[in-house]
């Protein structure tokens, strides 16, 4: 079995979101109840001494010190008091006071939330870690550094103003070319496409106006360049500050703790000028054919290679963050042919359905189309397609009497007979004044970048030129600070900047993996992992589930003789581990079309239900084609309420005994059971989580897929269960506005008109679960927060730090158990390469567990990265740890340990 993915708990959850919805339908919604039963944990009055879940006050500046091991444990109830929304309320002012850089006096009014990152100050590094076999690798990072120049910063603005980022450049880079001698001072200026202009050093004057004329180039082809048509702008350019690279400096020692972004911008769009007037730009990554070759993807898209580049502040100094990508583009082909490709129609000449014509009206809207005609080069945005063919369409020319169809225009102006007049036209223009041109003549114009959600088919082919062995992306992420040529660069000589070509070299560990406990009953009652990876050979899950009612429905053509037998190996190896799962299924097996997923899928529901047997696990054969994967899940999930487990056609056929082992895995922790736990958990040995009792949690929001503008986002939490195990986990979700990041519903409150005040959200509702579960009330909340970038943390930390805080005085007046907010990155670029091929795992990439806090990490804030899986193919992606809120006073090594042994462990309840 191979080492889930960084924080495997969390991301495999949050990946059946939707699922643990249904689930814990059926557990009763208690967000009102109190705590009924005792639970350990002292009870103290705001002026006694501050221990882990009491409720004394937040302190003014500094974390609170850890609580002795002897402090007493007594019974107390946790309840609703009248008090309590009161008091929830007034945790806003407390806890953003406990964030601002400066203490709040005692004498004035709560202060409001910070409303910038300014007013935010994140933990300091606690020392770096020391556990572990040392070793060293390499990062995808490359050293910068900077003269000491007199940088200025000038607006510019235009009139009337422009919003393309290429034609700001263009009119810029007229200026350059006409008045850098005569008014810049031979400044070579530095553009960010918007309204920054960077130089180094001052231009001889603070405002000045600028008159560029500007060639429209959709004009018509003309040999005369007067008959094209111009543009007149008027530029104002206008000193806005001084940047302060000393400031940058003294921050980057450790002796200033703002991050003077302002600088770092300057030197980034620097840096970022010359590729920005080169290739194609998509956020901060640029692509071109010429870095590295395309490739088709199918349905009329391809891929082009390209690079990321961001310079970073960290603990050596600037570093210029580099690394491969690659991006999905429109071909640039005949529209004909891409509605052939993208829709597989091999027939144009018939005509098309209102259902075909909307699906190829929404492939196509919006894209940039160059018409095949030598006399008219003007570029157009789609619009729409006709509804009626364009042999049917007639409008007027331009003497205003005339009426012609688009069919004998373009046979009597240029000669063509269209060959497609079965086809709806493009409309282009306005609505007002459409302008009608026929599909087989306009070519979509390259370099678009295809924002839609690619299909299975493209996301594999994509996956597979792109995915990259460590050595050879290694190699290729030099390759492009070669082709970038700093070195050769006029404005990044005249800003003082020199950028490193060696990839840095930065020192790592290698942490150790946790002991995993396995029931005594098997012949090995325990594991340490190699590499990873471990496998259930004579082993038995240390808590077996149980089935009574299952079925399973084949959706497979291909594979639908092997229904029974399947089954009958899974339930054998279910109870070989040591679950207890019915022999038998307790309706029919069944086979299925795929076309009839969600009547095959109902009747089993029904049935199931008229017999008094509700089924607690429905196995499912997937189709043979891909894509069926989420309806199906959907439906169980979210219509039915039923327990899914889907396999693979192929692999099903293959009858792996390790298949039918990772099937054992899945399911048992489907039905409530645990398949191992962390030896040091059950003998109560992990720091900051055995000493008192602990609650472990995860949360993501997950985004509609591009191109849906309306559909809601959808948060999941997920928090332990089981203390001191920490191992079972349950979950709620709740949708919220589209792609809001921030978890609205964490808290929440609701005016009733008999109850008053109603106290609900998502923390409450796991709080409460944890208490029926344990029997105990968190001393200590950590929190694993994925999916934040940095422009959030503040914002992010400000609202969800004190949604918490409310949540637990919700349920008791000063219930404040300590928190420690972490965030959790896995979209970033920064990869780790190994020096020593004798220190890799069998795929070549850094061994499983390999630490990184030192180098490229934040120059003061309290992060690292950490490898905590075994390679699989390509080049692993270590996930990036942000400490933005700890009153548990973590240190390095005992946050590293207890992230890393999280990683091979996962349940959901």
């Amino acid at each position: 079995m191979s080492l889930p993915m960084a924080l495997s708990f969390l991301f495999y959850f949050l990946f059946l979101a939707f699922s643990i919805f249904i689930l814990s339908l059926s557990v009763s919604y208690r967000l009102t109840a109190i705590f009924r039963r005792g639970g350990r944990g002292s009870r103290r009055g705001r002026d006694s001494s501050r221990g882990p879940g009491s409720s004394g006050p937040l302190p003014q500046v500094a974390p609170t010190q850890p609580p002795s091991p002897s402090s007493p444990t007594t019974s107390t109830t946790l309840g609703n008091h009248p008090s309590s929304s009161s008091g929830a309320e007034s945790l806003s002012g407390e806890v953003s006071q406990k964030l601002t850089l400066e203490p709040q006096s005692a004498t004035t009014e709560p202060p409001l939330p910070p409303s910038s990152s300014k007013a935010v100050s994140f933990p300091r590094r606690p020392g770096q870690g020391t556990v572990g076999e040392k070793c060293m690798v390499r990062a995808n990072h490359f050293l910068v550094e900077v003269a000491n120049k007199d940088l200025h910063h000038y607006h510019v603005s235009t009139t009337p103003e422009i919003t393309s980022k290429k034609v700001n450049r263009t009119m810029m880079r007229e200026i350059v070319e006409s008045y850098k001698e005569s008014h810049l001072g031979g400044r070579c200026p530095a553009y960010d496409g918007r309204k920054s202009l960077y130089t180094a050093g001052a231009l001889p004057f603070d405002s000045k106006e600028f008159v560029v004329k500007l060639i429209d180039e959709d004009g018509t082809r003309s040999s005369s360049s007067s008959a094209r048509k111009e543009r007149q702008f008027k530029v104002a350019v206008k000193l806005a500050s001084k940047p302060d690279l000393h400031h940058l400096q003294e921050f980057l020692r450790g002796r200033h703790f703002e991050c003077p972004q302002d600088t770092i911008q300057v030197l980034d769009v620097v840096l970022r000028a010359k590729p920005s007037e080169n290739y194609n730009v998509v956020g901060r990554s640029f692509f071109s054919p010429q870095l590295g070759g395309k490739g088709e993807l199918g349905n009329g898209i391809e891929y082009w290679r390209g690079y990321y580049q961001s310079l970073r502040p960290t603990q050596m100094g600037l570093s210029l963050n580099i690394d491969v990508s690659a991006r999905s583009f429109y071909e640039p082909i005949l529209v004909t042919e891409f509605v052939e490709k993208h829709f597989r129609r091999t027939n144009l000449s018939r005509p098309m359905s209102d259902q075909d014509r909307n699906k190829v009206e929404k492939a196509l809207k919006g894209v940039k189309v160059e018409p095949n005609l030598m006399e008219y080069a003007k570029t157009c945005k789609i619009v729409g397609i006709s509804r009626e063919p364009i042999s049917q369409i007639t409008f007027t020319l331009d003497d205003k009497r005339t009426n012609v169809s688009v069919v004998q225009y373009f046979r009597d102006k240029y000669n063509i007979v269209l060959k497609y007049a079965s086809l709806p036209a493009l409309q282009c223009g306005s609505e007002a004044k459409p302008i009608y041109l026929p599909m087989e003549l306009c070519r979509i114009v390259g370099g678009q970048r295809y924002t839609k959600k690619l299909n299975d088919q493209q996301v594999k082919a994509l996956l597979k030129a792109t995915c990259q062995r460590p050595r050879y992306r290694e190699e290729n992420v030099h390759r492009m600070v070669e082709v970038n040529n700093f070195e050769g660069d006029e404005r990044v000589k005249e800003f003082g900047i020199q950028v490193k070509k060696e990839l840095a070299l930065v020192e790592a560990r290698v942490l150790p993996p946790p002991t995993l406990k396995y029931h005594d009953s098997g012949q090995e009652r325990s594991v340490i992992p190699r590499f990873g990876a471990w496998n259930m050979v004579n082993k038995k899950l240390v808590n077996g589930g149980k089935v009574d009612f299952w079925t399973c429905v084949n959706f497979s053509s291909d594979y639908a003789n092997i229904s029974e037998d399947f089954c009958k190996e899974l339930v054998k190896m279910c109870n070989d581990k040591g679950m207890v799962f019915c022999q038998t299924a307790s309706i029919r097996i069944r086979s299925a079309h795929p076309d009839r997923i969600d009547q095959a899928l109902l009747d089993v529901f029904k049935e199931s239900t008229s017999l008094k047997r509700p089924l607690q696990l429905l196995i499912i054969i997937l189709p043979d084609q891909t894509g069926s994967y989420g309806k199906i899940k959907r439906i169980c999930d979210t219509e039915l309420g039923i327990v899914s487990q889907c396999c693979q056609p192929k692999q099903a056929a293959r009858f792996s005994n390790q298949y039918f082992e990772n099937l054992a895995l899945k399911i048992n922790v489907k039905v409530g059971g645990r398949n191992t736990v962390l030896d040091d958990a059950i003998q109560r040995k992990i720091p900051r989580v055995s000493d008192y009792p602990t609650i472990i949690f995860g949360a993501d929001v997950t985004h509609p897929q591009p191109g849906d503008d309306s559909s809601s986002s959808i948060a999941a939490v997920v928090a332990s269960m089981d203390w001191p195990e920490v191992t079972k986990y349950r979950g709620t979700v709740s949708a919220q506005p589209h792609r809001e990041e921030i978890i609205q519903d964490l808290y929440k409150t609701v005016q009733d008109p008999q109850k008053g005040v109603v106290h609900s959200g998502m923390i409450r509702e796991l709080l409460v679960a944890f208490f029926n579960s344990t029997g105990q009330k968190p001393h200590r909340i950590i929190f694993y927060r994925d999916g934040v970038g940095e422009g959030q943390f503040s914002q992010v930390l400000l609202y969800e730090v004190d949604a918490i805080r409310k949540a637990c005085a919700s349920l008791q007046e000063g219930y404040m158990p300590r928190v420690t907010f972490i965030v959790v990155q896995k979209r970033h670029h920064t990869r780790l390469f190994p020096t020593d091929r004798n220190q890799t795992d069998w795929s070549g990439n850094i061994q499983a567990g390999t630490v990184v806090d030192t180098s490229v990490c934040h120059p003061t804030g309290f992060d690292f990265y950490l490898n905590s899986h075994a390679g699989i193919q390509g080049t692993s992606r270590p996930t990036h740890y942000h400490v933005l809120y700890d009153e548990n006073n973590f240190t390095a090594d005992i946050l590293q340990i207890l992230t890393n042994n999280l990683c091979y462990t996962y349940i959901i309840l």
